[in-house]
């Protein structure tokens, strides 16, 4: 216990930053505001040619899949996948593990 009895309780205080006003915050905070809208309106975002073309190609790509996807109902991928699992080798089965049976 007698190495308890020394520990501080309380919070940590550090000795340099006590005088900081908080006020002066709050004053940059208010005259920011109308520049700011100044500046969104002045500024306004443009694409080049090749951003343009990416993002033309990415939905054209999406669109396929999309279609892709919708061409077969879950019953028909079902029966596709056993299609498939019946036609494999049976390489990758589990070995017998015992000599005697």
């Amino acid at each position: 216990m007698s190495e308890y009895a020394a520990v501080i309780k309380g919070s940590l205080k550090l000795k340099a930053d006590s005088k900081i006003k908080k006020y002066l915050r709050a004053d940059t905070a208010d005259s920011t505001e109308p520049s700011s809208t100044n500046k969104e309106s002045a500024f306004k975002l443009t694409k080049t040619k090749s951003e343009l073309e990416f993002d033309r190609r990415k939905e054209k790509r999406l669109l396929e899949t999309i279609l892709t996807k919708a061409e077969k109902s879950h019953k028909q991928r079902i029966i596709d996948l056993n299609r498939r699992l019946n036609e494999m080798s049976e390489h990758f089965d589990i070995p017998k593990v015992s000599w005697t049976k």
